[in-house]
């Protein structure tokens, strides 16, 4: 009797509060490598898109492609003489727009690295090939078949910045910025559409692909293949090599943004990219701007191979020994 009262005083345990406690470092590590590997991702890649454009025009042939079908394009809807395409710092990138009732009849614009639509490309890539689960094959032809929808979509922002500028200019012609309608526009487009538009895309595909019960299976499957893995185990010539890298892509930045000359032309790079700006004046920013980055930029790729060298490993399959 005393042994069953004893048993009915005792505390009985709960379950979810044990798992919770006996819940190790290592296995919240596996946790957030799960759940964060998508923004980590996204975060290296504007490093890289940052990193990879700002020489000048490094995405020359892709904007020289996308500014003749731009101007063809426009030269077939809105008429002839409504565009010409002419060149910009060595590349064929400026599509003037014409029209009466422009200021001084015409509005000077060019396709830049960022107008080429390479950074939203690169977005929508990361979100659906870090997608896993999904077969890889299925990723990388959704991310090809993604990639082709944003350069169709790029160019029909494009061709809309047209009649934009017209209606601003119809109600005030022949004054300075009459254009303002298409650059609100471009500016909401370039903060905000592109951005929802490419969440509403994957969230589509991954509805599409039915992306939940292929986690499960793709993950029973991919056990004993090889895969690159975030590295686990860190010997002394890692962590150096590792030391080095980051000292590397930190000095790249300080060597810039303790320069005063290179951050006063980034200002105005920055200025001219926003508004598309052709003007003596944002060519010179430019020219001075992709001179004060050589070295860092040189830097920087070390460091960044380096970096990716490091942290990131190949794991090979485990051979099962038989008993």
């Amino acid at each position: 009797m005393g042994e069953g009262q004893d048993d009915k005083l005792a505390p009985k345990s709960n379950p979810s509060t044990n798992e919770i406690d006996d819940l190790s470092w290592s296995e919240v590590g596996v946790l957030a490598k799960s759940y964060l590997r998508i923004p980590v991702a996204l975060i290296l890649v504007e490093m890289f898109y940052w990193f990879i454009t700002q020489p000048t025009n490094t995405l020359g042939l892709i904007q020289e492609s996308e500014a003749w079908i731009w101007y063809e394009l426009t030269e077939l809807i809105y008429g002839s003489g409504t565009a010409t395409l002419s060149e910009y710092n060595g590349w064929t990138t400026m599509v003037t727009l014409h029209h009466a009732d422009f200021w001084a009849d015409r509005i000077n614009l060019y396709v830049s690295d960022e107008c080429a639509g390479v950074h939203e490309m690169i977005f929508i890539s990361v979100l659906m090939i870090m997608t896993t689960g999904v077969p890889q094959r299925l990723r990388i032809k959704s991310a090809l078949i993604a990639c082709g929808v944003v350069y169709v979509v790029n160019i029909a922002r494009l061709l809309v910045l047209y009649p934009m500028a017209v209606s601003g200019c119809n109600e005030n012609p022949n004054l300075f910025n009459c254009e303002k309608p298409m650059h609100d526009f471009h500016t909401f487009f370039y903060e905000w559409g592109f951005l929802l538009l490419l969440v509403l895309i994957w969230l589509l595909w991954f509805k599409w692909v039915n992306a939940g019960n292929l986690i499960q299976r793709e993950n029973n499957r991919s056990k004993g293949k090889w895969k690159f893995i975030y590295r686990n185990k860190w010997q002394d010539k890692h962590k150096i090599a590792l030391v080095i890298s980051v000292l590397l892509i930190i000095g790249a930045f300080a060597n810039v943004m303790l320069d005063n000359n290179a951050m006063d032309a980034k200002e105005a790079v920055d200025t001219c990219e926003f508004y598309s700006s052709v003007t003596g004046s944002c060519g010179d920013a430019r020219d001075i701007w992709a001179q004060e980055i050589q070295s860092s930029w040189s830097l920087a790729t070390l460091g960044f191979l380096g970096l990716v060298g490091t942290v990131v490993t190949i794991d090979k399959p485990k051979e099962i020994e038989e008993e």
